[in-house]
C-alpha cells in the first residue's frame, strides 16, 4: 500500500485547527466555556495527530513546518485575546504575550533579511513558555467552565505566563543577537 498518497493529512489537520479558532473565540466571547474547552481539546488532538503522522510516516513538508506552529500560536493568542477582552486576564499580560511573539517574528525577519537564512527552531525556554501558556489558558478555561480547579490558578497563571514570556523573549533576543553579531564579524 502506498502511504505517500496520504501525506496531505497532517497539513489538513493543521488547517482544521486554524478553522477551529473562530468557533473557539466565539465560545469564549459568549462565556460558553465548556464548548470552548471541547474545541480547545479537539484542536490539541489535531495537533498531536498531525505531529505523530508527520514524524512516524515522514510526511513532513515545508508548509507544515511553517503552518503548524503558526496554527498553535494563533490558537493561543486567540485564547489570551478573548480572555483579555472578557476581562478575565489583564491587558498588560496580553501585551506581554503578543509583544514577545512580535519581537521574535521581527527579530527572525531582521536576521533573515540582514544576515541569512533563519530556521524556525524553538528554543527550550520557548517550548517551556508555550507549554506554560497552554497550561494556564487551559486551567483558566476549566475554572470558568465550573469544573474542579482552584481559583488561585488565575493569579498564579498570570505571573507565571508573564515571567515565562519575558524570560523566553529575552533568551531568543540574546541568542539570535549573539548569532547575528558573530555572523557580521566573520
Amino acid at each position: 500500500m502506498n502511504l505517500q498518497r496520504w501525506r496531505w493529512i497532517p497539513n489538513a489537520l493543521t488547517f482544521l485547527r486554524i478553522l477551529l479558532i473562530v468557533p473557539f473565540a466565539v465560545a469564549l466571547q459568549a462565556g460558553d466555556y465548556r464548548r470552548a474547552l471541547a474545541i480547545f481539546f479537539l484542536a490539541a488532538c489535531t495537533d498531536a495527530i498531525d505531529g505523530f503522522l508527520a514524524r512516524h510516516f515522514n510526511w513532513r513538508s515545508r508548509l507544515g513546518a511553517i503552518a503548524d506552529p503558526l496554527a498553535d500560536k494563533a490558537l493561543l493568542i486567540t485564547a489570551y485575546l478573548m480572555l483579555t477582552l472578557t476581562s478575565v486576564l489583564p491587558v498588560w499580560l496580553f501585551v506581554v504575550v503578543l509583544g514577545r511573539d512580535l519581537l521574535i517574528v521581527a527579530g527572525a525577519l531582521a536576521y533573515h533579511y540582514g544576515i541569512g537564512r533563519y530556521d524556525m527552531e524553538p528554543s527550550v525556554p520557548g517550548k517551556i513558555n508555550t507549554f506554560v501558556q497552554i497550561l494556564v489558558a487551559l486551567a483558566i478555561i476549566v475554572l470558568l467552565a465550573d469544573l474542579p480547579m482552584p481559583p488561585w490558578v488565575v493569579d498564579a497563571g498570570i505571573w507565571l505566563v508573564a515571567a515565562s514570556a519575558v524570560f523566553s523573549g529575552a533568551h531568543y533576543l540574546g541568542i539570535w543577537g549573539l548569532r547575528a553579531w558573530r555572523a557580521k564579524r566573520s
